[in-house]
């Protein structure tokens, strides 16, 4: 039985015979003309940023899928009539040519990282894919999805870094070649397709109300297509110094915590002193809070609404802001409500200069004007008012 992707041994003779057929054809022999077509792949596979072995796979992988969908159209429509193997001899030269436009990619996880993947990789992760958080094997992982990708490998940040000396950033000149150089990624394993699945699909009990909105639960697909609306998943990390320098910190702390009866006698001293004074400074927050609250009981009574020492020592506000002001009223909420209705009623005051004045008696005004011949009389709209005390 044949290795699942790879084709079975009647596949494998059927193509046997075609190629012959084909060099027959050409008027060459089997042997001149696989060294032509190596010849053609190792040029075609330089042109489009792969090795010979890569692009071989990817040929090899576009003629099994068009066998097989030509295999499960012979099943669908019946047996073939005599005239059909003739157009099937045609079609099949024409299947083994590069020009076949399709987006499949195939993995093969036995190669080592391409350092041009690596670059890539690199660059992209440093742009703003607008990536989201995603769950998957029950890790957290960061998806983004092709189109940005693609976008921003045609990006004149691409190419000027594509540019530098001794980048190893491939050259991109077109969608076709942003789209090849994209594919880098799954062929060396830096970032993976992936499809949104139902964690809870095929359990009996009813799905989490707090379920967070937008995370997504992906698994990885077979084929690794470019779609532009597809979504990948970052397998690659970049590089690792601050995780391994965080975890050398650490280890050396426990060390340095252990071998605490080997310090000199002046650095444990230090720490003596450093951790009563720590706990001096703790013990004192907690003495004040404990003042603050007895103050405020006694001011409720005695001077309502009660006294607050630090007011804000509480509240989500800086550390020195947690200190200011020193002392201040407790605000109840009748208070704050008359804040705001008192807000409200100095903006209603607030009369616009265009409204007419009214004929009501109101405080005595600083000027007026004599009527003009016409007999209208302009008055002074300016809300000058001076204040009229009661005698």
């Amino acid at each position: 039985m044949a290795a699942p992707g790879q084709p079975s041994p009647q596949q494998m003779a059927a193509m046997q015979q075609q190629f012959a057929a084909e060099a027959a054809r050409r008027g060459m022999t089997p042997e001149e003309f696989a060294k032509q077509q190596r010849e053609q792949l190792n040029a075609e596979a330089q042109k489009h940023g792969m090795t010979t072995e890569q692009y071989v796979t990817q040929l090899r992988m576009r003629a099994l899928a068009a066998h097989q969908r030509q295999e499960a159209q012979r099943q669908g429509q019946g047996s073939p009539q005599p005239g059909q193997p003739g157009e099937e001899g045609q079609q099949a030269p024409q299947q083994s040519q590069p020009q076949q436009t399709t987006h499949q990619v195939p993995v093969n996880p036995s190669n080592p990282p391409d350092p041009k993947a690596i670059a890539v990789a690199q660059f992209l992760r440093s742009q703003n894919l607008k990536p989201r958080t995603c769950i998957m094997d029950g890790q957290r992982k960061d998806m983004f999805k092709v189109k940005r990708a693609i976008r921003a490998l045609e990006s004149p940040a691409y190419a000027k870094a594509a540019a530098k000396k001794n980048s190893l950033l491939p050259p991109v000149t077109d969608r076709a070649s942003a789209e090849n150089v994209f594919k880098l990624l799954p062929l060396s394993l830096l970032a993976l397709r992936v499809s949104k699945v139902d964690p809870h699909a095929g359990h009996n009990h009813a799905k989490p109300k707090n379920r967070v909105k937008g995370l997504w639960t992906v698994k990885i697909e077979q084929h690794q297509e470019t779609d532009p609306m597809m979504h990948y998943v970052w397998l690659y990390e970049g590089p690792q110094w601050k995780q391994k320098a965080m975890a050398a910190a650490v280890v050396a702390g426990i060390f340095a915590v252990v071998l605490f009866p080997l310090w000199p006698m002046m650095l444990r001293q230090g720490v003596w002193y450093l951790s009563v004074g720590m706990m001096g400074l703790l013990g004192l927050f907690f003495a004040m809070s404990i003042f603050r609250l007895i103050l405020f009981c006694v001011t409720v009574f005695v001077v309502p609404p009660g006294l607050w020492l630090f007011p804000n020592l509480f509240e989500d506000v800086g550390f020195f802001d947690s200190f200011k002001p020193l002392w201040g009223w407790q605000e109840g909420k009748k208070k704050k409500k008359s804040k705001k209705t008192s807000a409200d009623a100095s903006k209603s005051m607030e009369a616009p200069a265009s409204q007419p004045a009214d004929s009501t008696p109101s405080a005595t005004t600083t000027a007026t004007q004599a009527p003009d011949t016409s007999g209208a009389v302009k008055r002074d709209l300016a809300p000058r008012v001076e204040e009229v005390t009661d005698e």
